[in-house]
C-alpha cells in the first residue's frame, strides 16, 4: 500500500498535488510520503511482535537524511555497509547500539571508526577480513561484536544482479566453512562472536527461499552451540520485495514472513535482526518527470522526458519495471500507444520504459515513475554534467525539500584546475 492517490483529477501524494510540488520545484524531482514510510515500517514490526526483534533499515536503498531521520524517530536501527552511511546514521540520530555494519569491503580505517562510535555490530563476510578486525580492535584495546555472514547458496528466484546468496556470488563464506571459521574466529583477540548473518538477495517474491535460508540457519546455529559458541542474535538480512507491477506481483505479507522466521527460528532463543530497505521505502517514493517533446521513429514512438537514466538507473541496470503513471487523471482513460519512455541522456540505455502502453502524450505532460524510493536517488549521478535532483518529503498536507537542486556553479565548482592550466 502507498499514498499516491488521484484527488480532484491529480495525482497527489497524501494531501499535496504532485503537480503543485512540480511547480515549485521543477522537475524532475523525488517524493516520498511520510505515511507510507511510517505504515510499512509499523506493518513490520507488527508482524514480528512476538519476537525479539532488532529492525535495521538497509541505508542503501535510500540514504536521505529526512527519511533516515523518520526512521529513527519510529525506532529503526540502521544496516550500514560504508563509514559515509554510518555517519549519515548516527546524524540521523540512531543510535550506535542499533547499528550494523555489513559489506564486502570494509577498510581497517572504517572499522577502527565503527569501534569508536560503539556500533552493534560487524557482519563479516570473509577470514581475511575477520583477521584485520581482530587486529584493529585489539590494538585499539577493543571487543568487535562479530556475525559471520554465511552463504548458504540458495537461490533467491530474483535478478542475477541483485542475488547474494548463491555459491557465485561474492557476499559471506561458503556454508560449508563457517563452522571452521567459528573455530578460528573464537581464537582471535578483540573478537566476540555473537551472531550469524544471512541474506540471500533482494526483491524476492516467494517464501520458499527464505524457508530454504532459515532451515540452514537453524542447523548452523544449533551446530555452533553444541561447539560452545555462545550467539546471541540471527541476522536473517531483508530482500522481501515490492509490488513493482500494481497487484500483479504481490510479494508475501510481512505476517507470512514473519510466520516463517517464527517456526523455524524462533524456538531457539535469539534476538533476531531483519535488514529491510525496499520493502519500507520502495513504493514511498516516486520520480516525477516532464515530457519534453514526443519523438515519431521509424519502428517506435519515443516519449522524450526530463528525467534520464542518470536520475534512475534501475530500468537500464536491472532491466527493471516501473509503472508510469500521468499525473492528469483523465490521461489515464484514453486509448494507450505503445511507446518507449526515454531521456535526454546520450546512451541508448537511457529510458525509464520500453515498449510500454501509455496514453498519448504530448510536451508538458507530467509523469510519474512509480515505486522509486529504493536504489533512485541514491545511486543517481551527474552523468552528462546534469544536476542531481531535489528530494521531496510529503507528510499530509505540507512538504519540504530535503535535498535541495543543486546549481551548476556548484557542480562545475566541484572541479579543481592543477596550477598549469589556472595560471592559463
Amino acid at each position: 500500500m502507498h499514498h499516491f492517490t488521484y484527488k480532484s483529477g491529480t495525482l497527489h501524494a497524501e494531501d499535496v498535488s504532485l503537480a503543485a510540488i512540480a511547480d515549485a520545484v521543477g522537475t524532475p524531482f523525488y517524493a516520498y510520503s511520510t505515511a507510507t514510510l511510517e505504515r510499512h515500517y509499523q506493518v513490520l514490526a507488527h508482524a514480528f511482535r512476538d519476537l525479539d526483534a532488532l529492525i535495521c533499515f538497509a541505508v542503501k536503498a535510500n540514504s536521505n537524511q529526512a527519511v533516515l531521520a523518520t526512521m529513527a524517530r519510529l525506532g529503526a536501527g540502521m544496516d550500514v555497509v560504508s563509514e559515509g552511511e554510518l555517519r549519515r546514521a548516527r546524524a540521523a540520530g540512531v543510535p550506535a547500539s542499533k547499528i550494523i555494519f555489513a559489506g564486502v569491503g570494509k577498510t581497517r580505517a572504517e572499522m577502527a571508526y565503527a569501534l569508536s562510535e560503539g556500533i552493534h555490530g560487524f557482519n563479516v563476510e570473509s577470514e581475511p577480513e575477520l583477521i584485520a578486525l581482530s587486529e584493529v580492535a585489539s590494538g585499539l584495546g577493543q571487543t568487535a561484536s562479530v556475525a559471520l555472514r554465511v552463504n548458504p547458496d540458495v537461490d533467491a528466484k530474483t535478478h542475477a544482479k541483485i542475488s547474494t546468496g548463491k555459491s557465485e556470488n561474492k557476499f559471506g563464506v561458503p556454508y560449508s566453512d563457517a563452522r571452521e571459521l567459528y573455530a578460528l574466529g573464537a581464537t582471535l583477540p578483540g573478537i566476540k562472536l555473537s551472531g550469524i548473518h544471512m541474506h540471500i538477495g533482494s526483491q524476492i517474491t516467494e517464501l520458499q527461499p527464505f524457508r530454504d535460508a532459515f532451515g540452514l540457519l537453524r542447523a548452523l546455529a544449533l551446530q555452533l552451540k553444541s561447539d560452545g559458541i555462545a550467539l546471541e542474535h540471527l541476522d536473517i538480512g531483508g530482500g522481501l520485495g515490492v509490488p513493482y507491477r500494481g497487484t500483479n506481483d504481490m510479494p508475501p505479507h510481512p505476517d507470512a514472513y514473519a510466520a516463517v522466521v517464527t517456526e523455524l527460528l524462533g524456538d531457539l532463543g535469539l534476538k533476531i535482526v531483519l535488514e529491510p530497505g525496499r520493502m519500507i521505502v520502495g513504493n514511498a517514493g516516486v520520480l516525477v518527470t516532464c515530457v519534453i517533446a514526443v519523438k515519431e521513429g521509424a519502428d517506435k514512438t519515443f516519449t522524450i522526458v526530463d528525467a534520464a537514466m542518470n536520475d534512475l538507473l534501475r530500468p537500464t541496470l536491472y532491466e527493471a519495471h516501473h509503472d508510469i503513471w500521468p499525473l492528469a487523471e483523465g490521461k489515464s482513460a484514453m486509448a494507450p500507444v505503445q511507446q518507449d519512455v526515454v531521456g535526454p541522456v546520450c546512451e541508448t540505455g537511457d529510458y525509464l520504459a520500453q515498449d510500454r502502453a501509455l496514453p498519448p502524450l504530448v510536451s508538458g505532460d507530467l509523469l510519474a515513475v512509480m515505486t522509486a524510493g529504493a536504489y533512485g536517488a541514491v545511486m543517481a549521478s551527474t552523468y552528462n554534467t546534469r544536476l542531481l535532483v531535489p528530494e521531496v518529503l510529503v507528510n499530509g498536507d505540507v512538504f519540504a525539500v530535503v535535498r535541495p537542486r543543486p546549481s551548476y556553479d556548484d557542480l562545475i565548482g566541484a572541479d579543481r584546475l592543477p596550477p598549469w592550466l589556472s595560471n592559463a
